[in-house]
């Protein structure tokens, strides 16, 4: 076993570390199991370095295995795509890759098996009248009236099923065990079903298809999982789990163990209603960076650093709560500033005229990457025309503003200290340019007589900048439950995203590479978008959690 020191503490793996030390394991075997019909999203990263990080801890091993028994609602693609996230948040899995297809033609002798021990039936029930037999939460179910067929005639009719000689939904293969228990999911479940659809592994070897929780359970013991960690909507169904596994012929019992799944406020983890966005057209793919998907938060700038961070810090229960955005978007800051380097971008440009500085001189300046870090130094071309963000100046201002105001002086970040002497309007009263001096003689050093400059305002070169389109995302709801809403496509928020097509970016932003993080000085995290080849870059997030006050205010 791994040191434990630094590992975190949680109820699974207190039970993990009670059956290592009473011998009945003598280790670890854990697996992350997805179905291949979406792409993964944030509460899959939560399994993820919950199975993946006992692995790595207590020295065991991890499996990915795709659960791919619902040939109709995936897709190879979903298979890459949750390949490649996996590994982009920095894990390994265990061998080779998994799929349930494997075993299919296992489960189809264990499913001949059961039907040998009067232990499962062919039903030719409709969907409606099978729902009207299954009874209520109140009420117990009724016997289907193939329930007592002997074992020889379904065996016969489970032949005819996989060889194609039903037709979709006419019959289904169920288990036989009590239409009468309190738990639902044991009132003689569906174990197999027709379908004639291809499958991404197995082609069209099958026309029959075992259930998930069919499949899932002995999937778990042919791989030799010792602990199958689930989330909380799957606790009745950890009955089915063990009556499968016992009343099978299998060497291996896994412990299934549920924990709470992941809700996050202002976002919606349903990957139905996931599909909904990308189809219905309210975001721009799966990979959107409004979406909760890791392929999301990867193209916005989120990094596997901080998304691990967010998992290990909501912690593993089995109490279900939702995580305040804030949590994870602190997370990201957190890793961002530490690790970005910075740089300066002016979104909403007003002209500033230097009038004092030399028209045709260009002069280099030296600025830091980092302020604390040594990430090294980058050159600021100084001209005699620059951009500042309209925001940062006023006519007129308290004291409070710290930036520009006509007729007192402010910072240029990296640069010289400059005064506002008067200013150019349109016939609309809007300010086109702002005419200023400049202090040669404040060069990285306050001013000489001895005079008082607070406030600093980012900046760029009129000349020497570059134009690129930049992001700002938002929250994708409008409300922090949007799961709730009758329609949840009724609370999306219109101002989710809102592009600046002509950004004023300094020069050595066009060097960015595909998801590099940087600070914009005073404004927020951005990243070079990694799916467009032009230059775009992605807001992350702002510097500040603007949203808490807004949700205190209200």
């Amino acid at each position: 076993m791994a040191e434990t020191e630094n590992r975190p503490s949680n109820f699974i793996r207190n039970i993990i570390d009670a059956d290592l030390a009473s011998g009945k394991h003598a280790s670890t075997h854990t697996r992350f199991p997805p179905e291949p019909n979406g792409f993964l999203h944030i509460g899959h990263a939560k399994s993820i370095c919950l199975n993946f990080g006992i692995a790595q801890d207590y020295q065991g091993k991890c499996n990915l295995r795709f659960d791919d028994t619902n040939p109709e609602k995936e897709d190879i693609n979903y298979v890459k795509s949750i390949k490649e996230d996996v590994h982009w948040l920095g894990f390994e899995w265990d061998g080779e890759i998994c799929y349930s297809s494997n075993y299919f033609d296992k489960l189809y002798s264990y499913a001949v098996k059961l039907i040998e021990n009067g232990k499962a039936y062919v039903c030719f029930l409709s969907p409606d009248q099978a729902r009207e037999y299954r009874g209520t939460l109140t009420e117990p179910g009724k016997d289907s009236p193939y329930r007592n067929t002997s074992p020889e005639e379904n065996l016969a009719l489970f032949e005819k099923m996989k060889n194609g000689e039903f037709k979709e939904g006419e019959c289904v293969l169920r288990a036989k065990i009590d239409m009468a228990s309190s738990f639902m999911v044991l009132r003689d479940p569906i174990i197999y079903r027709v379908r004639f659809a291809h499958h991404h592994q197995t082609g069209d070897k099958w026309c029959i298809y075992p259930m998930y929780d069919f499949t899932h359970c002995i999937s778990d013991a042919l791989e030799g999982i010792t602990h199958s960690l689930c989330t909380l909507e799957f606790q009745d169904n950890r009955r089915l789990y063990d009556w499968v596994l016992d009343n099978i012929s299998i060497d291996c019992h896994p412990q299934q163990i549920e924990f709470s799944r992941l809700n996050l406020e202002y976002t919606v983890m349903s990957k139905r209603k996931l599909n909904d966005l990308v189809v219905n057209n309210h975001v721009e793919g799966w990979d959107d960076p409004r979406m909760p998907t890791i392929a999301g938060l990867r193209r916005r700038g989120y990094t596997p650093a901080a998304i691990r961070e967010f998992c290990k810090r909501i912690g593993v229960t089995k109490m279900d709560n939702m995580v305040e955005m804030g949590m994870l978007e602190a997370c990201i800051r957190d890793d961002l500033n530490e690790n970005a380097p910075r740089a300066m971008a002016v979104l909403d440009p007003v002209k500033v005229v230097i009038e004092n500085f030399d028209a045709d001189k260009v002069e280099m300046l030296q600025a830091p990457n980092h302020p604390t870090l040594d990430m090294g130094e980058r050159e600021l071309p100084f001209t005699r025309e620059i951009y500042i963000e309209k925001e940062d100046f006023r006519v007129e201002a308290n004291k409070k503003f710290k930036r520009l105001v006509l007729g007192k002086e402010v910072r240029l970040r990296n640069a010289y200290v400059i005064k506002a002497e008067r200013i150019e309007e349109d016939e609309n009263g809007n300010i086109t340019t702002i005419y200023c001096t400049y202090d040669s003689d404040t060069l990285g050093k306050n001013p000489a007589d001895g005079r008082k400059v607070k406030g600093v305002i980012h900046w760029v070169s009129a000349s020497h900048c570059i134009e690129a389109p930049v992001r700002q995302y938002d929250r994708l709801f409008t409300v922090p439950n949007p799961a709730a809403a009758e329609d949840f496509t009724e609370v999306l928020n219109p101002d989710s995203l809102v592009t600046i097509e002509h950004a004023k970016l300094e020069p050595a932003l066009a060097n960015a590479k595909p998801e590099q993080g940087y600070q914009f000085e005073r404004l927020g995290y951005f990243c070079r978008d990694n799916k467009s080849e032009a230059l775009v870059f992605n807001q992350t997030v702002g510097l500040r959690d603007s949203w808490a006050k807004i949700e205190q205010q209200g």
